[in-house]
C-alpha cells in the first residue's frame, strides 16, 4: 500500500478523507462507542422531528443489527464504506403485521422524512424468505436520495417509497436484489447506472402512476439479471416506464411489461379474479406505457423493447430525458450548482444574507467589514435567510465574508452535498438602512453592487459604490 495513504489515514478523521468537500459530521455513530452513538437508530431519534437543517450521521464501518425510523426531515445517513458500513434485520411483514413495533416494517423506514439521503453503504433485509414481503428501506416523504450503495432483500418490495404518498425519488451507482416488484415506486422516480438481481419471475420492477398522468419511472444505464426465465417489469394499475441505455441478461424472459392480471398463477379465474382485473382496467386509465431507447438483452434483443420514445407523451428524445425532466423541472438531484446571494442586507447593527434556497450553516460564520469590526452569525439555518450582528453600528461596510472554518450548504437533499456559492452578482442592489438624526427621520439608501465576490474563508466579499449611492451614504450619516 502506498505509505502516503497510510499517513492521510493516520493524520486525519475517517470522514474528512471520505468526501474532501463535505463538512465536518454532526452525528458519528460507531458500534465501538468512539462516536457520539452505538446505534444509528438512538442517532437519527436525536434530531428533532421538526428539524429544517441538513443533518450529516456519519457511521463508521462496523455490522448495525437494528431497525431504524427516520422521524426527521434533512436527514443524511452517510456510511464509511459501501461494504464496510452495513445496516441489516431480518424482517417479515406478515411477522411484523402479527407483532407490531413503533420502529416499521422495514430495516430502514421513512416516517414523513422529506430529503432523505442514503449513501455509501449497504443495508439488507435477512430474512431468508423470498414468498413474502421483506422491506428493506420503506415509507414517507420526498425527495429521497439513495447513491451508492447496495438495498438488499430475498423478499419482496426492497425499495419500497411512496405508501399512502407520491413524491420524487432518486437513485445512482447502488445494487437492488429481491424477489418480486423489489423496486417499486409511487410517483416519480429516476434511477441510474444501478443493478438489479431477482431472485425470482414474477418481476423485476414495478410503478404506481396514479393522480397524475405524469408520473413516470426511468431507468438510465442500468443492468439487469436474475432467475432463469425473471420478468421485467409489470404494474397494478396506472404506470409508466422508460428504459434508456439499458442491459438485459440472457435470462430474462420475453414478455412485455403488462397491468398483472388475476389469478396471478394462470389458473382458471373466479368471479372474484374477474371482478378484481375490471376493478384495475377501470384504474388503468391511460393504458401501457412502456418506453425504450438503445436497450440490449445478451443473446438477442426482443421486439417489444426496441426503441419507442416517439411515441411517448411529448415524443422526448434521449438527451432531454434527464433527472430534471423526469421530475418535471420541481427539483433536480444531479444538480451541483449551490444557493446563491440574491440579496444582501445592512439594517443598522443587523446584516442579512438572503440566498436563492435555504441553506444549513456549520460552525459560527461571520462578516468582516471594512474597518475592524466583525459581524457573528445570529440565527436562520434551515431557512433562506441568514442573520448576522455587529457589536455597534459605526460600520456599515462589508468587506468580508469568512466561513470561519465552517460552510453554509443547501437543505435540500441531492446527489451531491452543494455549498452555498457566496458570490454576489454585480448590479444587484443592497438595501442598507440608516438611522439619521435629520429630523429624527430614518433615511434608505439603496446600494448599487458592481463588485462582490467570495473568494475564500479569509478572503473578501468586496463592493464598490457609485458616486451617487456613496453621496446617499453621507446624507444618511448627516
Amino acid at each position: 500500500m502506498d505509505r502516503r495513504i497510510i499517513l492521510l489515514a493516520l493524520l486525519f478523521p475517517a470522514w474528512s478523507i471520505l468526501v474532501a468537500d463535505s463538512p465536518k459530521p454532526d452525528i458519528v455513530v460507531a458500534t465501538d462507542g468512539s462516536g457520539d452513538f452505538k446505534t444509528i437508530q438512538a442517532a437519527v431519534a436525536s434530531i428533532r422531528a421538526t428539524n429544517r437543517e441538513r443533518v450529516v450521521v456519519f457511521v463508521k464501518n462496523g455490522t448495525y443489527r437494528e431497525k431504524i425510523r427516520v422521524d426527521a426531515s434533512f436527514v443524511t445517513l452517510r456510511g464509511q464504506s459501501r461494504r464496510g458500513t452495513r445496516i441489516e434485520f431480518p424482517q417479515v411483514k406478515d411477522d411484523f403485521t402479527a407483532h407490531p413495533d413503533d420502529i416499521g416494517w422495514a430495516v430502514i423506514n421513512l416516517n414523513h422524512a422529506n430529503d432523505f439521503v442514503l449513501e455509501n453503504l449497504t443495508a439488507e433485509n435477512t430474512a431468508s424468505t423470498m414468498s413474502a414481503h421483506a422491506f428493506t428501506i420503506s415509507g414517507t416523504g420526498d425527495r429521497t436520495v439513495i447513491v451508492d450503495c447496495g438495498v438488499l432483500s430475498h423478499g419482496g418490495d426492497t425499495v419500497s417509497l411512496g405508501r399512502g404518498e407520491r413524491g420524487f425519488y432518486y437513485h445512482a451507482r447502488c445494487n437492488f436484489s429481491g424477489s418480486v416488484d423489489f423496486v417499486c415506486p409511487r410517483g416519480w422516480c429516476y434511477v441510474s447506472d444501478c443493478d438489479f438481481y431477482a431472485y425470482k419471475k414474477t418481476a423485476a420492477v414495478w410503478h404506481e402512476g396514479t393522480l397524475n398522468s405524469d408520473m413516470k419511472f426511468v431507468l438510465r444505464s442500468c443492468r439487469f439479471d436474475g432467475a432463469t426465465g425473471f420478468n421485467l417489469g409489470r404494474h397494478f394499475v396506472v404506470a409508466q416506464f422508460y428504459f434508456l441505455d439499458c442491459k438485459f441478461s440472457v435470462k430474462m424472459r420475453n414478455k412485455p411489461i403488462r397491468r398483472l392480471l388475476y389469478p396471478l398463477n394462470g389458473g382458471r379465474s373466479t368471479e372474484e379474479d374477474i371482478q378484481s382485473n375490471a376493478d384495475l382496467d377501470n384504474q388503468n386509465i391511460w393504458g401501457e406505457r412502456s418506453y425504450f431507447y438503445n436497450c440490449h438483452r445478451e443473446g438477442g434483443d426482443f421486439d417489444w423493447f426496441a426503441n419507442s420514445l416517439s411515441s411517448a407523451p411529448g415524443s422526448p428524445t434521449p438527451n432531454q430525458i434527464t433527472a430534471a425532466w423526469t421530475f418535471n423541472g420541481k427539483w433536480n438531484p444531479e444538480k451541483e450548482s449551490g444557493p446563491t446571494i440574491q440579496q444582501l442586507r445592512v439594517m443598522g447593527r443587523q446584516i442579512a444574507l438572503v440566498f436563492s434556497e435555504s441553506v444549513t450553516v456549520k460552525g459560527k460564520p461571520r462578516v468582516r467589514m471594512r474597518g475592524s469590526s466583525v459581524a457573528n452569525y445570529v440565527s436562520g439555518s434551515g431557512t433562506d435567510t441568514l442573520s448576522f450582528e455587529l457589536a455597534s453600528d459605526s460600520d456599515h461596510d462589508v468587506l468580508a465574508v469568512d466561513l470561519n472554518n465552517g460552510s453554509i450548504v443547501a437543505c435540500e437533499a441531492s446527489a451531491k452535498l452543494r455549498p452555498a456559492n457566496l458570490s454576489l452578482p454585480a448590479g444587484a442592489e443592497v438595501h442598507d438602512k440608516i438611522t439619521g438624526a435629520v429630523s429624527g427621520a430614518t433615511k434608505v439608501a439603496f446600494l448599487r453592487v458592481t463588485s462582490l465576490r467570495f473568494l475564500g474563508s479569509s478572503d473578501s466579499i468586496k463592493r464598490r459604490r457609485s458616486p451617487a449611492s456613496a453621496k446617499l451614504r453621507r446624507a444618511g450619516r448627516a
